[in-house]
């Protein structure tokens, strides 16, 4: 039996150029989806898949990340007076128990394979998942479930993925297969954006994973690759010459909100899925259109 994924580590240090200026004083991640910011969902995701303990990689000018996993004594006694009862249980759903969470900073932004080579110390010697909170996931269960799910069938490492835009493998990370029966196999390697045609499958990787530790010490002493980075793929591709990897073609549907449509696709689409907005969502854009 292989031991529990109980830690999460989430990348938030990016400055969101993609978003600005919406990201210019409000941290990308903290960007609504309808009424809660996009970590809100995050959280509530990793949560359900029975992640006890969240490790942030902040960057500087990331306070505001911290500040709202935090109680805010004036905003939830003015509602409890009030009698806001609803609106304060909806402010306080977030708040962690006493150390469920932690903030690291990440000092330069050296890519995301550094990003999580900082976590190290909290995540010790144990496996654990890496969620990219820029990729808001839609599913039942929820992504990180499907992972956990897989994991503790087959080990090793998990990498969450699914079928890129037709036309468009050589705009994302591509995993190969040894076979492809169902939606979990056994992956033999994987390109960085390959050029069109010669893609080993049209499965893109989609910012779900589940790491064994060892992947700390190959970042560790990793040259920089694209971008001049230290790219998380890269680490991957190495701990795969050791360590079986796993492929989850996992049910559901990906929103990129580090990109304006995809930001907009996501509070449509949450918006239209909330019982309490739906039918008045649904009227507000039929009559924009």
């Amino acid at each position: 039996m292989s031991d529990r994924v109980k830690t999460a580590v989430l990348p938030v240090a990016g400055l969101g150029t993609r978003v600005l200026p919406g990201a210019k004083t409000t941290p990308k991640n903290l960007l609504n989806i309808v009424d809660r910011p996009i970590l809100s969902y995050i959280v509530e995701e990793a949560r359900a898949a029975g992640i006890e303990h969240f490790v942030f990689i902040v960057g500087r000018g990331q306070g505001a990340i911290e500040d709202y996993f935090d109680s805010n004594p004036e905003i939830e006694g003015t509602l409890e007076a009030k009698g806001k009862l609803d609106i304060l249980a909806d402010v306080r759903r977030d708040l962690p128990k006493p150390g469920e969470m932690s903030f690291i900073r990440q000092m330069a932004p050296l890519g995301l394979g550094h990003a999580v080579w900082c976590a190290r110390h909290v995540v010790g010697n144990q496996p654990f998942a890496v969620v990219l909170p820029d990729m808001l996931m839609m599913a039942k269960p929820p992504a990180l479930a499907q992972a956990v799910a897989a994991y503790e069938k087959v080990g090793g490492n998990i990498v969450v993925v699914e079928a890129a835009p037709e036309g468009e493998t050589n705009k994302y990370g591509i995993v190969a297969l040894d076979g492809r029966e169902g939606r979990l196999n056994r992956m033999t390697g994987m390109v960085e954006k390959p050029p069109l045609g010669t893609e080993p499958s049209n499965l893109l990787i989609s910012g779900r994973y589940i790491l064994q530790p060892e992947i700390f010490n190959i970042l560790e002493t990793q040259e920089r690759g694209a971008g001049g980075e230290i790219q998380l793929t890269d680490g991957m591709f190495h701990l795969m010459k050791t360590q079986a990897f796993h492929a989850l073609e996992y049910e559901g549907t990906t929103y990129d909100c580090g990109d304006k449509i995809g930001l907009l696709r996501a509070n449509v689409a949450f918006a239209l899925a909330r019982p309490d907005l739906a039918d008045a969502a649904r009227k507000a854009i039929t009559e924009l259109l």
